[in-house]
């Protein structure tokens, strides 16, 4: 057995946020982010997303950090390329998500779609940011291990708590 405590809570209804982790870890895994503004894609990423400026090197990097493990580095450049394919998740619980598209279509009208259920028993927010970097904010939805979802999962050989 794993000694490890993960900091996304079990999926609920009503499933509050771990705090933001702001102690100092080496980091398992973490997003470079290029940007043409660093203020203005720190700002985006605090206000729209709920990141954390953890510390910043002026005009080299910012070190943004929301739970523990999702950490962003935005760097500077001198241009943006195009929105990716490829995307980058984050956990949060379902009572964010609103709450999320609602601050950074604020900041960047038109910058989030969704939220939508996914397959895989999760509801989605896709954000492209300033940078053009497409998040994707998901929160996994409570799962009744007698229901027909349940058994879809079980069917593609994800295991089920509560079997």
């Amino acid at each position: 057995m794993s000694e490890y405590i993960s900091p996304v809570p079990t999926p609920a209804l009503d499933a509050a946020a771990p705090d933001v982790y702001r102690d100092y870890y080496g980091m398992p895994m973490f997003v470079t982010i290029p940007t043409h503004d660093l203020a203005a894609s720190e700002d985006f990423w605090t206000r729209g997303l709920g990141f954390v400026d953890l510390f910043s090197i002026p005009d080299r990097l910012i070190h943004l950090r929301r739970w523990a493990f999702q950490d962003v580095l935005l760097v500077p450049a001198e241009r943006v390329g195009e929105v990716p394919a490829m995307s980058v998740s984050f956990a949060c619980v379902l009572g964010q998500l609103d709450q999320i598209a609602a601050r950074c279509e604020e900041l960047v009208p038109g910058c989030t779609s969704g939220p939508r259920e996914m397959p895989w028993n999760s509801i989605e927010l896709t954000v492209v940011t300033p940078e053009n970097a497409r998040v994707v904010m998901t929160a996994a939805q409570p799962l009744d291990p007698h229901s027909a979802r349940a058994d879809e999962l079980r069917a593609v050989g994800i295991e089920i708590p509560g079997d």
